[in-house]
């Protein structure tokens, strides 16, 4: 079962200053991209659209949340819609834009995203790429079987 998950990542997790109000803004933002609770600790949830994959929580060792210098955290979006729907709804929010929905050729052509910080600072992603596109980049076709 590991195999069919093509994730390098095993989760990650942001600590906020405001939980309660962290978790109405990622319940609706994640909701954009299909994602929704799927596990609860007292003071930390983990998001997913199966496992859990992204935590939001309050720090373990009781110091208040900060917001990692050139850190963000980039959420995989099934198409240009979603993504534009994310960034639509972190704004509702409360989010800050940090960079509207569109491509951005100097990350690849098959790239469509947008930016914004969410109510603690931290800077979040919704990414969508357009697999066909990369398939036919990075995946090296089979080579021709010569005719006997």
């Amino acid at each position: 079962m590991a195999d069919a998950n093509p994730s390098i990542l095993s989760h990650l997790s942001i600590g906020t200053n405001h939980f309660d109000r962290a978790l109405v803004f990622y319940d609706r933002v994640l909701a954009t991209l299909g994602c929704k609770r799927v596990m609860e600790h007292p003071g930390a949830v983990a998001y997913g659209r199966m496992y859990p994959e992204f935590w939001v929580q309050h720090p373990l060792d009781g110091q208040p949340a900060s917001v990692g210098n050139g850190s963000h955290i980039g959420f995989v979006a099934q198409d240009k819609t979603s993504v534009d729907a994310f960034y639509a709804a972190a704004l509702a929010a409360g989010a800050s834009g940090d960079g509207p929905p569109g491509p951005r050729p100097h990350y690849g052509e098959q790239y469509y995203g947008c930016f914004v910080r969410d109510l603690d600072g931290h800077k979040i992603e919704a990414t969508y790429w357009d697999a066909t596109s990369l398939y036919d980049i990075y995946v090296e076709p089979e080579a021709p079987s010569e005719a006997h």
